[in-house]
């Protein structure tokens, strides 16, 4: 049961809604540094559970049920090697509950202004959690800061993830992107049941970070959540990052031959494959995914929720047609990434030697794809011939960042700013002074940094606290980006009274740059950006060029 907030102001009876499935009773607590309350709503089925026959299947709608449902517990996450979510615990410095782990676990957390009437019409912002399509949760995160001072709606969201999530024979046995549809699924269910909570359908906003980035960006591409949200931020992560959507069907199929077989199963035919997976138990299931840090099922393109290859509907301005913020921090491998990367803690504040990089990339080389065979060519650009380890450390983590990052979300805001539909850039510049003394002094604004301020997590002191000791311009900032987030998904536009003026991203390329003062910037890293757009592309021809002409001699 859900724990820390009966003595916050919590309502004995605890507010009651009917959705379209039945009714559901949460919890009622106050928010820190202001006198709003929020009404909560934990664990809220948006599928049926998916079991037996429905693993690796779409998900179905949710059974109805007759009495009043208790929406005051966690839901379990979905199956993950949970020593992933207390590596993020640790580096983070992240105070959230303790899970459970389920295959039952596709739910969903609401958070409402208390004061809201059933037609109050509110905008409704869904948020997709990250963690590499492996790991994560919704109860992760806490939607009550940015529900009372924004007067919004929030809806977190989990999605099946891993093998479960991912699974695919590359034919109508199990098609693949599983967890994509269940994001698809937790839509369908806002849209039919978010007015009760006084939410408009009409205006829903989909944000994410990472994986959830990646999400978003991946829902406004695919024809099955057209008309399903409105607008869309993607934090830190694009559908187009290297080896998330993998279009080659025989790579695709060769990896989760591989799952396949690491589970007991084998993939040469592929129904009984599927058949041989559904009897796994979930241990089994979860056991390649032990060392999550090594393993990632690609989605791939299905020809149902991705039509064709994510890059070819972006270039072909095929995407749903809604106003985007993308963006990244200016430091996206400073530190959890390559921690995760078995990057000892040591080494991050020694230095990197050439010897080490070459290692690195070899076992980065899945996510370089056809890249791979001119590493030389970006190893030159980004380390020269340096010698010095810091520098090595440095340009090598600004090198796969770029890669990884900053060169997908540059060109995904290219993309849909062609559309001819406002998006808007920003680059997150602020390293949290909670990191003071747990990271060293060259690491800035690492992965996930931004997320603390965006859900107020400066006035968070419930269950899950990102910062009990954040400094007054620390609330301005979280206060800002929040009104930033919020205004966006009133309008469309995240500028309004009390914020810096934020550029819209059109032929000049401005960008706002988010600290705890904010900035305009132009271009963002026009020379690393041309390089990855015109001079290596050129070279690469150039040297295919070459070969054919040695190959015809």
């Amino acid at each position: 049961m859900r724990t820390g907030v009966a003595s916050k102001g919590q309502d004995a009876h605890g507010p009651i809604v009917a959705t379209k499935y039945g009714q559901v009773q949460g919890t009622q607590l106050r928010v820190k540094g202001t006198d709003r309350a929020v009404n909560t709503f934990l664990g809220i089925p948006f599928a049926k559970p998916p079991l037996g026959k429905l693993r690796f299947s779409p998900p179905e709608r949710p059974e109805p049920w007759n009495d009043i449902r208790d929406a005051t517990a966690y839901p379990p996450l979905c199956i993950q090697d949970l020593k992933g979510i207390d590596l993020v615990k640790q580096i983070a410095q992240v105070q959230i509950p303790d899970f459970k782990i389920s295959e039952d676990c596709l739910y969903l957390n609401i958070y409402t202004p208390a004061k809201v009437k059933k037609n109050d019409k509110l905008p409704v912002m869904v948020f997709i959690h990250g963690g590499a399509l492996v790991l994560g949760g919704a109860s992760m995160y806490d939607g009550s800061a940015i529900s009372a001072y924004e007067n919004v709606d929030v809806v977190i969201i989990q999605y099946r993830l891993g093998t479960l999530g991912f699974f695919s024979t590359g034919d109508e046995h199990a098609r693949g992107n599983w967890g994509f549809l269940d994001q698809v699924a937790a839509l369908q269910w806002v849209q039919e049941n978010i007015e009760p909570f006084g939410g408009d359908p009409q205006s829903v906003t989909i944000f994410g970070e990472s994986a959830g980035g990646i999400s978003v960006a991946a829902l406004a591409l695919s024809p099955l959540s057209k008309g399903l949200f409105h607008k869309a931020i993607s934090e830190s992560g694009v559908s187009i990052m290297p080896g998330v959507v993998c279009a080659d069907r025989e790579v695709a199929v060769a990896i989760n031959k591989a799952v396949a077989n690491f589970t007991g199963c084998d993939l040469t035919d592929s129904a009984a494959a599927v058949s041989c997976m559904r009897r796994k138990t979930e241990v089994e299931i979860l056991k390649p995914f032990l060392n999550w840090k090594s393993q990632v099922v690609p989605a791939v393109t299905d020809g149902v929720f991705f039509l064709k290859n994510p890059e070819d509907i972006l270039s072909d301005l095929e995407s749903n047609p809604v106003p985007f913020i993308i963006g990244v921090n200016n430091h996206e491998l400073g530190w959890i990434i390559p921690i995760a990367m078995n990057i000892s803690q040591t080494t991050l504040k020694e230095g990197l030697n050439r010897e080490t990089v070459k290692s690195l990339l070899q076992m980065s080389a899945p996510l370089l794809g056809s890249m791979s065979e001119f590493i030389h060519f970006i190893v030159d650009e980004y380390l020269g011939d340096t010698e010095d380890p810091i520098l090595i450390r440095d340009s090598y983590f600004e090198m796969v960042a770029d890669i990884m990052f900053v060169f997908p979300s540059v060109k995904t805001a290219r993309y849909h700013r062609d559309t001819g539909l406002p998006v808007y850039f920003y680059e997150f510049q602020h390293r949290p002074s909670q990191y003071r003394d747990s990271r060293p002094d060259f690491v800035k604004c690492d992965h996930g940094d931004e997320l603390g301020f965006v859900f107020g997590g400066p006035f968070l002191d419930h269950d899950v606290i990102f910062s009990d000791n954040s400094t007054d311009e620390e609330k301005d900032l979280s206060k800002t980006m929040m009104k930033y987030w919020a205004n966006f998904a009133r309008n469309g536009n995240p500028n309004g009274d009390g914020v810096a003026e934020w550029p819209v991203y059109d032929a000049d390329e401005q960008y706002l740059q988010i600290s705890l003062q904010q900035k305009t910037g132009k271009q963002f890293k026009q020379d690393r950006m041309m390089f990855w757009s015109h001079t290596l592309p050129e070279k690469i021809n150039a040297l295919n060029a070459l070969k054919k002409e040695r190959e015809e001699l």
